[in-house]
């Protein structure tokens, strides 16, 4: 069942991603080259409990993981595609890094990413962050009132492709709420005019009095 957020959850959403958003741009600023991943999630966890907010990561412990993921954030680096491990590693210049970050705040939750050069960039890093980034904003702008699942997930997908690179249909985008992962899960592609309409969701949470 899809969740369906209160206008009063939704404005606890903004201020969660709010948060979200100032802890990454925080540890985007403080890596540096010498920089060590588990040096970033000390860091991360310093700042969400100066935030009286909670890390989604820490107890995660998905069916298809081997226990509790026990860190505050996600570091890929280079070919990493995702979910990463903090681990005893110091960042070289010129690698690729990303940052995942979910944190709860005020029973409701918050998830984003950011990806950047450590030091030197290379061109295809840049292209590469350039055109994840464009597909991100063509889904956000396919989401409007009316749209469906697949409309989005065809935006994504077709900047991603047209950029010449193949698309992870592993993963991709979820719902959040009053917890991390939830349903609708939107693909990295698809095609237009299918799948979920979120104007014609239920949920017996939107009915509370």
């Amino acid at each position: 069942m899809i969740e369906i957020l209160t206008p009063a959850e939704v404005e606890k959403a903004r201020a969660t991603g709010a948060l979200v958003g100032t802890i990454l741009q925080t540890l985007r600023e403080r890596t540096r080259v010498g920089t060590n991943l588990l040096e970033i999630d000390r860091w991360a966890k310093q700042m969400i409990e100066a935030a009286g907010a909670d890390s989604c990561y820490v107890d995660y412990a998905p069916s298809f993981g081997r226990g509790p993921f026990g860190h505050h954030i996600c570091t890929a680096v280079n070919d990493a595609v995702l979910h990463g491990l903090p681990h005893d590693r110091v960042l070289a210049d010129g690698d690729l890094l990303t940052l995942d970050l979910a944190v709860s705040l005020d029973g409701i939750a918050a998830d984003a990413a950011v990806s950047f050069v450590v030091g030197t960039p290379r061109a295809e890093d840049l292209a590469l962050i350039d055109a994840t980034e464009r597909a991100l904003a063509a889904g956000i702008a396919a989401a409007g009132p009316g749209a469906r699942i697949g409309d989005l997930s065809h935006a994504i997908g077709t900047v991603l492709e047209s950029a010449g690179y193949p698309v992870n249909v592993e993963f991709g985008g979820h719902g959040i709420g009053s917890t991390m992962h939830q349903d609708p899960h939107v693909s990295n592609t698809g095609r237009a005019g299918r799948g979920y309409a979120p104007g014609r969701a239920s949920c017996s949470r939107s009915n509370r009095g």
